[in-house]
């Protein structure tokens, strides 16, 4: 039987290294995973696993358990009848999280150990600057490396516009351009990916995500969906999955890459230009918007910032904060903000009740 070549999956020196603290346990990486059963690969081949009664009863978070992308350590690495067992997870490099339905604040991992994540957005309807504010403040907090991929070049006729425009927001970020129309339309893409390498894709359904990846794959392994007239399209993935690819390397297709919330991300990359006007600001705590020698104000009447980008950053920045509170915080923290300009909820009590007090008076 051929051995899969599992450094060429990404298992890094760095995991390697790990692995060898677990004596008589075998190192796989989950490549997938339906309710409490993962599909695993090993350098035997796949197999079906699922965790042990002391990982599971150890378990403190939603988050503690594995993954699709995870490295694993289990009891065999062949498939030997029964469920292989997981005893423990390799230490991610990087992670998507998600908040988890319901009302805790629990996180969800949605794919791991990632390398690079193409955010890809399609060249006609679908082309939002804010979105790729938002997505990239999501993948810069995962810790891989955002890489933009614009796709349907074919159906744009102001490409250059359009690339100047996104310059604004990108900060250094490598920007591509595909057309799925041509054979060699997602080449620039391919450049990216190599043997050890893990990548993601994140945006949009109907943006051509599946088409992209069964160009690298070589074959119609992901159903694809046309974009609907209004864009939004319907979702064509509806399983975690990683999937490794001819030329070495692997992507990992998720339904969950589309509900990444904001409430982790990391704005001060995607923001790094208000960021750095921030600290011209006369004052360290200004909110940019009315204050006196704001620098993010003086760069929008100068036209060197966008009015645009400062509200989606502002909106962002509060959305992030809500996400991570829950009902009587959120509403604390809204209260908290409408009465700032009179000194704050204990100047404000004051302040109703005293009119409270008049009203009586008459």
């Amino acid at each position: 039987m051929n051995k899969i070549d599992m450094e060429s999956l990404g298992l890094s020196q760095r995991f390697i290294t790990e692995s060898r603290l677990y004596i008589s346990l075998y190192v796989g990486r989950v490549v997938s995973q339906y309710k409490d059963l993962y599909k695993v690969v090993t350098e035997n081949g796949e197999l079906t696993a699922e965790i042990s009664g002391k990982f599971r009863f150890d378990v403190k978070a939603l988050s503690d358990y594995p993954a699709v992308g995870d490295f694993v350590m289990l009891d065999r690495n062949e498939d030997t009848g029964g469920n292989a067992i997981i005893h423990y997870i390799l230490t991610r490099k990087s992670a998507f999280i998600r908040k988890a339905a319901g009302t805790s604040n629990d996180e969800q991992i949605v794919a791991s150990n990632i390398d690079t994540v193409f955010i890809c957005m399609s060249l006609n309807n679908d082309f939002n600057l804010r979105r790729v504010e938002r997505y990239l403040g999501v993948a810069w907090d995962s810790r891989a490396i955002p890489v933009i991929v614009l796709t349907k070049a074919d159906l744009c006729d102001n490409l250059s516009q359009k690339m100047l425009e996104l310059d604004a927001v990108t900060c250094g970020v490598d920007v591509l351009v595909t057309s799925s129309m041509s054979e060699d339309g997602y080449l620039s893409v391919k450049k990216h990916i190599c043997s050890g390498k893990t990548i993601a894709f994140i945006g949009s359904s109907g943006v051509g995500k599946s088409t992209l990846i069964n160009r690298l794959i070589g074959e119609n392994a992901l159903e694809t969906q046309k974009i609907r007239n209004d864009d939004k399209g319907k979702h064509t993935t509806t399983r975690r999955e990683l999937i490794v690819l001819p030329s070495g390397g692997a992507v990992i297709d998720t339904p969950g890459m589309r509900e990444l919330g904001i409430e982790s991300a990391d704005l001060t990359k995607t923001f790094a230009d208000i960021d750095e006007l921030s600290t011209k600001c006369k004052f360290h705590d200004c909110a940019h918007t009315n204050e006196p020698n704001c620098a993010v104000q003086k760069a929008i009447n100068d036209g060197w910032l966008s009015d645009d980008r400062l509200t989606n950053y502002l909106k962002l920045k509060k959305e992030a904060k809500y996400e991570s509170l829950n009902s009587k915080q959120i509403e604390a923290e809204k209260l908290t903000a409408m009465f700032a300009e009179v000194g704050g909820m204990k100047n404000a009590r004051k302040f109703i009740k005293e009119k409270s007090k008049n009203r009586q008076g008459f």
